[in-house]
């Protein structure tokens, strides 16, 4: 399923589970493009993009000749919208498979 998203929308979801895990805080600065871009292997216009959503969505703002910051509150917003794609688009699969296989919720707890 993820294999075919474009290399983009994977960074810009590596970096959302960064920011809601905490390891880009509210008010801390983001790599720079040129840096994660050699970090991830990617091209610096991918990561452009992937950071452009960002600004575009008003969960960073960019401080001209310095650098790129998460925003107050972006955590929470990424961490409700990220809930509500899950709940949308892969818990009715996940839900199916389980069926399928005969899981319970239960069964899922005791593997834990």
């Amino acid at each position: 399923m993820t294999q075919s998203r474009p290399v983009y929308l994977k960074l810009r979801d590596q970096i959302a589970a960064a920011i809601i895990q905490g390891d880009y805080p509210e008010g801390a600065m983001l790599p720079s493009v040129r840096a994660l871009a050699a970090e991830q292997g990617a091209n610096p216009l991918t990561v452009a993009k992937a950071y452009q959503q960002f600004q575009n969505d008003g969960l960073v703002e960019v401080q001209r000749g310095v650098g790129m910051y998460v925003v107050k509150g972006a955590a929470e917003l990424l961490r409700k919208r990220e809930r509500d794609l899950f709940l949308r688009e892969e818990w009715p699969e996940i839900r199916a498979r389980m069926a399928r296989l005969g899981l319970s919720a239960a069964d899922l707890v005791e593997q834990a």
